[in-house]
């Protein structure tokens, strides 16, 4: 089907970009990051007022999600 696509900006891409038709788009990896306050903020002018951060690193679980299928 075909689509009007208006201004993009695309600072960094690690994955795939899909403009118009997709049938199906699945995650090839995961991963898991463990980041503080406005570290993973993205953007053209970013502001971050952070006075504190503490980041909780423990995780109990094995395996968060499955990548079974995703060929």
């Amino acid at each position: 089907m075909p689509s009007v696509i208006g201004a993009v900006n695309i600072n960094s891409n690690s994955g795939a970009v899909a403009f118009g038709d997709a049938l199906n788009i699945s995650p090839k990896s995961n991963s898991k990051t463990f980041t503080g306050a406005g570290s993973d903020n993205t953007g053209n002018i970013v502001v971050t007022n952070t006075a504190i951060s503490m980041t909780n690193t423990f995780d109990p679980h094995v395996a968060d999600e499955v990548q079974v299928g995703n060929l």
